[in-house]
């Protein structure tokens, strides 16, 4: 009797079902991650994140939009852009956009380390898989908050001029990106406490 409950309790298609989900969900915050970093990479480099009449205002560079006489159409839009934010007008945007791409930057690449120890994670097993899947989850949870806190610091400085409208593509590809950020490191972290059901039923914890 005792060696039929161990062969039953060895049978590998005991657990094929929530293997395979388990797996699953895995590849699936990883790809979501990979899909975060992408997003966050594009808005940075492209850094011009609002648009308020004829001006752009971004991480790198302040824009004024002139419209030109042009031989091909009626007008030609032309844009004067300087890297020396302070003559936007707007106090403590200079020294705020700093620390805004700062940290913004900071958080791609704690998410480029964090899905890297994921994805090393996948190619282990036992304990050393479980910390570093851990880890990884921890640094895209970082990399939400220090995104979350330069998306705070452009709002407070641009408040005043910001419409729900004027929010440029990039800007929301910013925003898409924190938000998975977030989802995807509570995903990780929760992940790792769910229990995976034997074929008795009872939660067996891995």
């Amino acid at each position: 009797m005792t060696a039929i409950k161990v062969r039953v309790a060895c049978d590998p298609q005991v657990r094929s079902s929530p293997l395979f989900l388990d797996v699953f969900c895995r590849s699936l915050i990883i790809l979501c991650t990979s899909l975060s970093v992408v997003l966050s990479s594009v808005a940075v480099c492209d850094g011009h994140w609002l648009l308020v009449g004829r001006h752009m205002f971004g991480l790198w560079y302040f824009c004024s939009l002139e419209e030109q006489p042009s031989s091909v159409s009626a007008f030609k839009v032309s844009s004067n852009c300087t890297t020396h934010l302070e003559e936007a007008g707007v106090d403590g945007l200079g020294a705020g956009s700093v620390l805004c791409r700062s940290v913004i930057t900071l958080a791609v690449v704690s998410a480029i380390f964090g899905l890297e120890l994921l994805v090393m994670s996948q190619a282990s097993e036992g304990r050393d898989s479980s910390r570093r899947w851990d880890l990884g989850a921890r640094l895209v949870l970082l990399a939400g908050v220090l995104a979350g806190g330069g998306l705070a610091t452009f709002g407070l400085l641009l408040g005043a001029y910001a419409t729900l409208f004027g929010f440029t593509l990039t800007f929301w590809c910013q925003f898409t990106a924190t938000f998975l950020f977030f989802l995807n490191g509570m995903a990780a972290r929760h992940i790792q406490n769910i229990p995976l059901l034997t074929f008795t039923g009872k939660p067996d914890k891995v």
